[in-house]
């Protein structure tokens, strides 16, 4: 088959008009093309980094090979560097390189690798079997179709090219067809397998077969997303990036199903729309997703555009970019660039977004983010993060989510998933959830408890988990924001026997940390950050090194708090966050208060109920914290002066509030 007809019969159609979408990269996103060109520059030098925005396994260290490309080559001791190689995300960068220069060396390269490829890496032989994983397969069809669109006029692709392109894509294709099952139905690789198969379908000619494969990839894609996705958007193994490439590729498939008229299952419109919206919710302020579960830190507003363009919903507008970026025109067209750009940007003013499926709350508050996860673990790229919270404020990440940095099962890969590189608590300094392989846990912690309330001017988040009742201990958490810039955790323990309490918090590298008797400090270039602890008993403090990563394969030094109570029975923990500006810093004071009966006239012990007050400048609050049932007979408590009723209160004492207060939870 000649290109010319290759042109003709494919089904593949996310390009409308190469060439203007040429133009348009040329013309507004100069400095992401200048980046694709060095990559494609590489590729054609045989020269390979994996350095793109969605590439999954990061790498640092360019791999070359000066004479045959080795497909199999493994550098290191990390497979996903052959699997990563074997997707051919690069091939696009050659693509988009040519369509923009009409340089026939990214073509020749392109030709030349894609036959190389196919010649010597036989699904057959045992020796390819890295590069024949069904995921790898699938991922292959998406970057291999969508590389070819921007070729069809260059002479390398001759037909000896578009033959042995149409051969491997029919191998494939049936290869991805043989391969689903219950797995398949529940991971994301059932996704990227049959979005593969899906794009594989419609680069075939049309007949019989390839229809086939059309239907039955649409089948099992509905099923997929129905089983895989919450209802509130979440794709059930907690980790956004993995979210986020499955919303890409259903993003994918409701462009084509609209533009070639093909039926598509309901399910899949409406979980895709509610997918974007998800990330939406979690979207950071500087546009990224956060490093939960197996993430790294990605500018995801690709995804948000895309989903905007396609749902026609200038929510998600206003949380992608003003006009289509590099990435997002590659994929809609030179069309879509005009009606994106007619499309309303709708700001909402939403201080509290709850995902109560997958346990997932996000406040938003001025200048300040903050998440929280109380959900499910996830599977495999989930980590022991329950009751963990990011904090983002003055532009940059104040406490973060310490990433993952590698899948091999060594000691790097615990660490970064373990309880203790996450913002949360520990009892005895042990994991509540135990990993067993990379994947796998011998032990797991069911999530408890989990609820949210927005009132006044406050927000309230609340969760505990199972993880320690094999000794005893019910830890429960509850995060309560008083303003943009004050944030109080009140950490409870419920048991019955000695233990040790640990509550951790990893700072950001951008800037030092100090321990200090005045309390705990973060400073950077634009934060000044104060973090004051109290509790019925004493506290131990101490600042340590710990690493963070930011992306696989990468790592940075930080300082993480460790706060430690131990007690025989109940214990507590009030954590006071105060983030204030560079230059602006207002010293904050955190005190615990004692609780009294208004009926008995008694004292209440600290696991019934306990209040602390918070001050800074002008700013002051009682916050009254139960632990269990108090009221008997009827009653209220006393706090320093504030009566009211409830489990969680606040009082705005600054503003002479005595009685009543606000009460979040009952």
């Amino acid at each position: 088959m000649t290109r010319d007809e290759y042109a003709k019969q494919t089904r593949i159609c996310f390009l409308d008009d190469r060439d203007a979408v040429a133009s348009y990269v040329k013309t507004y996103e100069a400095s992401e093309l200048e980046k694709i060109l060095a990559i494609a520059d590489d590729v054609v030098d045989q020269s390979f980094l994996f350095n793109l925005r969605w590439d999954m396994e990061r790498t640092f260290e360019p791999v070359v090979f000066p004479d045959v490309i080795d497909w199999l080559h493994q550098p290191g001791d990390d497979s996903e560097w052959v699997f990563a190689f074997n997707r051919m995300r690069f091939w696009i960068c050659l693509g988009q390189a040519y369509a923009c220069t009409k340089n026939e060396k990214y073509a020749k390269a392109f030709a030349s690798q894609l036959c190389d490829w196919v010649a010597r890496v036989k699904r057959t032989d045992p020796g390819c079997a890295k590069a024949w994983r069904s995921i790898e397969a699938g991922l292959r069809m998406e970057y291999w179709t969508k590389a070819m669109q921007y070729f069809l006029d260059s002479p390398s692709i001759t037909e000896e090219v578009i033959d042995v392109f149409l051969c491997s894509v029919a191998e494939h294709a049936q290869f991805l067809y043989s391969v689903w099952d219950s797995y398949h139905l529940m991971s994301n690789w059932g996704v990227l397998e049959n979005h593969g198969l899906f794009l594989a379908s419609l680069a075939l000619p049309k007949n019989e077969t390839s229809e086939k494969y059309t239907k039955e990839a649409l089948r099992r894609l509905a099923l997929e997303i129905q089983i895989q996705v919450y209802d509130d958007g979440v794709q059930w193994e907690q980790s956004p990036m993995y979210h986020n490439e499955v919303a890409h590729d259903y993003l994918d498939v409701v462009l084509m199903a609209k533009r070639l008229a093909l039926p598509i299952d309901d399910n899949i419109v409406e979980r895709t729309h509610l997918m974007c919206l998800a990330s939406m919710a979690w979207q950071k302020p500087d546009g990224t997703e956060p490093c939960m579960g197996d993430s790294d830190r990605i500018d995801q507003r690709d995804i948000v555009t895309k989903g905007a363009y396609l749902f026609s919903d200038g929510r998600l507008k206003a949380a992608g970019y003003p006009h289509l970026d590099f990435d997002s025109v590659w994929d809609l067209g030179a069309k879509a660039i005009e009606e994106y750009d007619r499309l309303v940007a709708i700001r909402e003013q939403q201080r509290l977004t709850v995902l109560s499926e997958s346990g997932n709350a996000i406040v938003r508050q001025g200048d300040m983010y903050l998440r929280f996860h109380c959900g499910t673990l996830g599977a495999g790229h989930g980590h022991s993060d329950k009751l963990h919270f990011d904090l983002f404020a003055n532009g940059e990440d104040i406490l973060v989510d310490a990433g993952r940095f590698t899948y091999v099962p060594k000691a790097e890969r615990y660490e970064f998933k373990d309880s203790t590189a996450h913002n949360t608590t520990t009892v005895d300094r042990k994991n509540f959830t135990v990993c067993k392989d990379s994947w796998e846990c011998s032990k797991l912690s069911a999530p408890l408890g989990f609820r949210t309330v927005e009132k006044g001017p406050y927000c309230a988040l609340q969760g505990s988990h199972q993880g320690y009742l094999d000794v005893g201990v019910l830890p429960k958490r509850t995060i309560i924001t008083l303003c943009d810039d004050l944030i109080l955790l009140s950490d409870a323990f419920l048991s019955v026997s000695e233990h040790s309490y640990q509550s951790y918090l990893h700072f950001n590298d951008s800037g030092k940390v100090k321990l200090t008797d005045d309390g705990t400090f973060f400073e950077s270039p634009s934060s000044k950050v104060q973090v004051l602890v109290a509790s019925g008993g004493g506290v131990t403090q101490f600042v340590k090194s710990t690493r963070l990563s930011r992306h696989y394969n990468q790592l940075v030094d930080n300082k993480t708090l460790v706060s430690e109570i131990e007690t025989v029975g109940f214990g507590s923990l009030f954590t006071l966050v105060s983030v204030n500006k560079a230059g602006q810093f207002v010293p904050a004071k955190l005190s615990k208060v004692r609780v009294m009966s208004n009926f008995k006239k008694i004292r209440f012990g600290d696991d019934w109920i306990e209040a602390v007050k918070v001050q800074r400048g002008d700013k002051a609050f009682t916050v009254v914290v139960a632990h269990q049932e108090w009221a008997t007979p009827t009653d209220t408590f006393n706090a320093d002066g504030c009566t009211g009723f409830g489990s969680v209160v606040v009082f705005n004492t600054a503003e002479g509030e005595k009685e009543i207060g606000t009460r979040l939870f009952c």
